[in-house]
């Protein structure tokens, strides 16, 4: 599988490029902060007008993560959607097409601070999957090891041949992994910022998403 390949707490993982994370050995793919229907949710409390597509993007990209892998088990790692009424007000096609990826599948919802309930769309709600020797949640925890978690959002700064970018990222160290925030219309805060510099430890790397996984040491504050 194409992506950056690791081992956290001795099971063995790739960090794919779309900023889901494989883990092979139990044939399942993560992904967080997919933050479905955050434009109905803005456009629902006077924010920002954004065009209506987020979900398509972010269902496709997620179908196509799961045609590659063959996943069976699906872990959604919290704030998959933007509030619980933006689940509720997913258009049918778009339900329907979630419940279609779903079929065949253990699908579990991880609960986020956004979606701090269970959702009517099938699946298990956990507010948490251990799945030693690791344990799935949405926010990290101090002072725990083989832990992935995702809400900070990160991302980092790469600078390729004179030109400056800034894409999702994970961080990865040999106690965690936080991910990058999946959904098409979500923000980040940079890896060189608390409280990332704070959970991970200094010799922490950032894998940049992209069209390839890239892993760089993780950027810290001078």
């Amino acid at each position: 599988m194409e992506g950056y390949q690791f081992s956290l707490t001795g099971a063995t993982m790739v960090a794919l490029p779309s900023g889901a994370l494989w883990w092979a050995a139990q044939n399942l793919l993560c992904v967080s902060d997919l933050h479905l229907g955050k434009s109905e949710r803005m456009a629902r409390r006077g924010g920002a007008m954004l065009p209506p597509y987020e979900t398509t993007d972010t269902i496709l990209r997620l179908e196509a993560d799961l045609r590659a892998t063959g996943a069976t088990t699906v872990v959604c790692l919290g704030d998959s959607f933007d509030d619980l009424e933006a689940e509720r007000g997913l258009p049918e096609n778009e339900k329907l097409w979630l419940t279609r990826l779903q079929a065949g599948r253990s699908w579990i919802w991880v609960e986020g601070n956004h979606d701090p309930g269970p959702v009517e769309i099938a699946g298990s709600h956990l507010a948490e999957l251990p799945l030693p020797p690791v344990v799935f949640r949405h926010e990290a925890k101090t002072g725990v090891s083989g832990e992935i978690s995702g809400h900070y959002h990160p991302k980092a700064r790469l600078n390729l041949r004179g030109s400056s970018y800034v894409r999702p990222a994970f961080l990865i160290d040999i106690d965690r992994v936080i991910m990058p925030a999946y959904g098409t219309y979500t923000g980040g805060l940079h890896a060189h910022t608390a409280p990332l510099c704070d959970l991970m430890r200094p010799d922490a790397i950032a894998v940049i998403t992209g069209s390839k996984a890239l892993a760089i040491p993780m950027p810290r504050d001078k």
